[in-house]
């Protein structure tokens, strides 16, 4: 079982490394006016990985988007081509404590931007469970990002969402797919189908009932285009303690 479990670390770590920013695979461009929780996490090349602004001060992300040393959040826009009106630097970053590589369930992180903002119509705070949630098998949840929209093309600076394609998949039917896999895991799309995301939606979320439950983690090898294996999200519910903690003190 050791053996299998390194073996299936050592497959998420190669899926995640190198890659920059993620991407939703036929997805559709998502209105002006919805989506306002979003963040993008860049560095000083750009867009890096995705994010959503969970308070006044704060956005979650992955813990591995902190390989891409994230410098600044920008808010509040879809199309990244165009100037930003909020852009707020990452003055600290909160990765959980027990993270030790994308496939061990706390692949989570949250950044604090350099101030506050403030809630308005191009910018909302999106919410997050009260409490563990059951999701049911095939519940239509919602995956968005920035990228590329298929294996090698251009970059997108538009933000792409899915909405209604990506289904929640039973945690047995995932630990088939994912000999190994550990609990505090979400699978979601990427699976029976071709539609979920890719490399570089990384730090998004999956949202349920408008409602934040997953951070977008991993899913295997980059295989986006057809892939054959769940896609991968944290359990945001195994972690609101960790979370509201954070919110509370502003501080890690």
């Amino acid at each position: 079982k050791m053996y299998a479990l390194h073996q299936f670390m050592l497959i998420h770590v190669l899926t995640c490394l190198g890659q920059n920013g993620n991407e939703i695979i036929n997805g559709e461009k998502a209105p002006e006016n919805s989506l306002l929780y979003m963040a993008s996490v860049q560095n000083n090349y750009g867009h890096s990985c995705g994010g959503f602004l969970v308070s006044e001060d704060f956005v979650v992300t992955a813990a591995h988007c902190d390989e891409g040393n994230p410098r600044r959040i920008v808010l509040g826009t879809h199309d990244l081509s165009k100037p930003a009106d909020t852009v707020k630097d990452v003055i600290m970053k909160c990765i959980h404590p027990y993270y030790i590589g994308v496939g061990n369930g706390n692949d989570i992180m949250l950044l604090k931007l350099s101030s506050e903002v403030q809630p308005s119509k191009s910018i909302q705070i999106i919410k997050l469970p009260s409490s563990e949630i059951k999701l049911k098998e095939n519940e239509r949840c919602l995956v968005a990002g920035w990228g590329l929209t298929k294996i090698g093309g251009p970059l997108v600076h538009q933000l792409m969402s899915r909405v209604v394609d990506v289904s929640v998949i039973s945690p047995e039917v995932c630990r088939e797919n994912w000999p190994g896999l550990l609990d505090g895991l979400i699978c979601a799309g990427g699976y029976g189908t071709n539609k979920g995301f890719c490399q570089g939606d990384s730090g998004g979320p999956l949202i349920c009932n408008g409602t934040a439950v997953g951070v977008v983690s991993f899913n295997k090898w980059g295989r986006c285009d057809y892939p054959d294996a769940p896609n991968v999200y944290v359990d945001i519910a195994k972690h609101l303690d960790w979370i509201n903690e954070i919110l509370k003190k502003k501080h890690c």
